[in-house]
């Protein structure tokens, strides 16, 4: 095909996509996750509620199939691997065939008895935790999702048939969370509603969801947990496919755990340099349970972590690290109550298509009020001087919501909806490191003059201990990757069992038992966990084949910049956008 043709062909073909890349948008992907909708921002969908019935399953398969073979029959031959529909072509398709292998082959509806409560809260959270609509409207869509969610409960007795005990164990263990949160958070963000009709059939349809959830943790109880034995295993060839359709990696699995291996000494060898220059003589792990004892005072946490605002934003903007397209800042804001056994920290954004509940909240889980006195001291381990700094970075600047920020900027709507974990996390992940390697918390390290220098950990402090003592919780949250990375692959080919999946994370990640346990148990459900790691690599080789691309010119910024302008595809279609070309990722 001339090239004359070809620019022709180009607009005709990009029209013809866009339409279908809409229709797939409208008539599936929201239609069959209608909370996705509410959180990305398209309305319309707010009284709707996942079904996750066999029927409505076999027909999204259906509907999934469909759409694959309308995609596909588009050509976009002798185009540029960077024109933009060609590649949101294969983020399309790659995302149609990610979920034709969970429903189709890893089959979760069939497998995790967690699915139905958690998209029960989940349903409901998104309704909630903004206010892009009145109390009253928000409350109206409330209820008629309420209203089928006791179907949606019914719907899990039909369908397990052989869950994984380690699955049936977690739901009973979540399930008083997500119990608590319909009995008292749910009524309590909806006290501005006015209507008093609205109000009473809101208490029906709120206890009618607490009954049902009820009576689902006693069946997982009594009925199922006995007979949950089945694998939560997924197998070398459907690992293989995951990673290939989610992040659009195909490496070999062995090749993959040298990568993770290698990396996984790397980091080693680092805190042991480091630990062996804080503290001469001492076991690392002697020295990872000092660093833990280095923490803020409870009541002081939230404080601390707002504390680094000023001097992340400082060094980004004097550093020239990356643009911040807004000064709005995110709201830090203690852990909504059911997400508080799950995670310590995190990055709520509004979604892409949000116009009005634009806030952005930085979640932070405290100690629980029933805790023992060492059971705090333990879990404050977690938010030593170092791992704050690593989860602010991660969190906030430059990591999600930085990114989060270049969302709009996107340059398609499939680059704003849909992308990679190796691109999101990876980004986070990378931005820990890169920020002390340019000497982010290092001694002389200059702030802006609003940061309030040597006051907080990270904030340019001349004190070498603090600076060694940041870059130790790095590491330590590096290793957290890094085992996930060997311990996804590991446990999901059948090489490692749970037990020693758990003496991994400790002996080799240098995690702490309690933390090792829940690890481990989020493994089994998240194969692919690698791509915190991966896309940290990921990035850290398109950086160095873009800065021998470009030579002098090279400006860490402008990378990242144009990084973060292509939304958050898989790592290989920013490659091509920087690069030009399709070469190897890894």
């Amino acid at each position: 095909m001339s090239a004359a043709i070809s620019a022709h062909a180009a607009p005709d073909w990009k029209q013809q996509f866009a339409q279908l890349s809409d229709e797939y948008f409208d008539q599936l992907y929201f239609r069959y996750a209608p909370s996705s909708a509410t959180a990305a921002g398209f309305h319309q969908y707010d009284s709707q509620l996942e079904d996750l019935s066999r029927p409505a399953i076999d027909a999204e398969i259906a509907t999934l199939h469909g759409f694959e073979r309308r995609i596909e029959a588009i050509h976009p031959d002798n185009l540029p691997a960077n024109f933009v529909p060609r590649s949101d072509r294969e983020i399309v398709l790659a995302n149609i065939r990610s979920q034709l292998l969970t429903l189709e082959v890893i089959r979760p509806w069939e497998k995790n008895p967690d699915d139905y409560s958690s998209t029960c809260a989940n349903g409901a959270f998104i309704l909630m935790e903004r206010n892009f609509a009145p109390a009253n409207d928000r409350l109206r869509a409330l209820i008629a999702r309420e209203k089928q969610m006791p179907a949606l409960i019914a719907a899990a007795r039909v369908n397990l048939q052989n869950p994984p005990r380690i699955f049936t164990e977690i739901a009973i263990e979540q399930l008083p969370d997500d119990i608590g949160f319909f009995e008292r958070d749910v009524p309590q963000a909806f006290t501005g509603a006015t209507d008093p009709a609205l109000k009473a059939e809101f208490a029906q349809s709120n206890a009618a969801v607490v009954a049902a959830l009820k009576d689902y943790l006693s069946w997982l109880k009594s009925n199922l947990l006995a007979r949950s034995n089945g694998d939560f295993r997924i197998g070398a060839d459907t690992y293989q496919k995951k990673l290939a359709y989610d992040e659009m990696v195909d490496l070999p699995l062995p090749r993959l755990l040298e990568i993770g291996w290698a990396d996984l000494r790397k980091n080693q060898e680092h805190f042991k340099q480091v630990a062996a220059e804080l503290e001469p003589g001492k076991d690392p792990h002697a020295v990872l349970e000092e660093l833990g004892a280095s923490h803020p005072a409870p009541d002081q946490l939230m404080n601390t972590f707002r504390a680094t605002f000023d001097s992340l934003i400082g060094f980004i903007q004097s550093h020239h690290i990356v643009t911040i397209p807004s000064q709005v800042r995110p709201i830090l804001e203690e852990t909504p109550p059911f997400m508080r056994a799950t995670t310590t920290a995190s990055m709520d954004t509004p979604g892409p298509y949000e116009t009005r509940a634009t806030e952005a909240y930085f979640n932070v889980t405290l100690p629980d009020a029933s805790m023992t006195p060492a059971e705090v001291e333990g879990y404050m381990h977690g938010f030593n001087t170092g791992t704050v700094i690593s989860t602010a970075v991660h969190e906030t600047y430059p990591g999600h919501y930085i990114q989060f920020l270049w969302v709009q900027q996107a340059p398609s709507k499939v680059r704003k909806l849909l992308g990679a974990n190796t691109n999101a996390e990876g980004w986070a992940h990378y931005c820990e490191q890169m920020m002390l390697d340019q000497g982010y918390g290092q001694p002389g390290a200059p702030t802006d003059s609003s940061s309030s220098a040597g006051s907080e950990p990270g904030t340019g402090a001349k004190d070498e201990r603090q600076a060694k003592l940041i870059r130790l919780g790095q590491l330590q949250d590096a290793l957290l990757r890094n085992a996930r990375f060997i311990v996804g692959i590991e446990m999901h080919t059948g090489k490692m069992t749970t037990a020693q999946a758990e003496e991994f994370f400790e002996k080799e990640g240098y995690q702490s038992k309690e933390n090792a346990v829940v690890e481990t148990k989020r493994g089994a459900g998240d194969p692919t966990y690698l791509y915190y790691t991966l896309g940290k690599l990921e990035i850290m080789k398109l950086r160095e084949d873009v800065k021998k691309k470009q030579g002098a010119n090279f400006s860490l910024e402008k990378f990242h910049d144009d990084f973060l302008r292509q939304g958050f595809p898989p790592i290989k279609i920013v490659r091509e956008a920087l690069l030009g070309d399709e070469s190897p990722a890894l």
